[in-house]
């Protein structure tokens, strides 16, 4: 009887198969986003973003480095299987404080619906990506 609800319970968490290609697509798109556009450039040149700012906020030089390394750990994090949920999770923090950001702090809220767009992926992909959670808990415990 534990077994049959094992796989009842496992089935019910992962996604469909044209779900799931969605949800891989999805992920790898915004990985590369958040690793090649996003991410990269506050790394590879920060001075460079900070001298170019068009807004008159600016945030501190290791501010922005942190963020560019949060960027680029939760897009190679969508892309691998174990981490897919968690890096979603922190993908879904970055932008959502990304909009905040925009919309409070920066003086510009029309900048602000497209980290909303994406904190909404990110929360869908950790959802549907909920059982690589119970996994990554279990390989910790190990």
């Amino acid at each position: 009887m534990t077994a049959i609800t094992a796989t009842q319970t496992t089935a019910a968490v992962r996604p469909g198969k044209i779900r799931n290609r969605v949800l891989w697509t999805l992920q790898v798109v915004l990985g590369l986003f958040f690793i090649i556009a996003s991410g990269g450039p506050k790394l590879v040149m920060p001075h460079t973003l900070m001298e170019n700012n068009a807004t008159a906020f600016s945030i501190p030089l290791a501010l922005l480095v942190f963020i560019g390394l949060a960027e680029v750990a939760g897009g190679i994090g969508l892309m691998v299987p174990r981490l897919t949920a968690a890096a979603a999770i922190g993908l879904a923090i970055v932008t959502f404080l990304a909009a905040g950001f925009n919309a409070f702090l920066a003086g510009a809220p029309e900048l602000a619906p497209f980290p909303l767009v994406l904190t909404a992926i990110f929360a869908w992909i950790a959802y549907e990506r909920r059982a690589s959670i119970t996994a990554l808990g279990a390989l910790i415990k190990r």
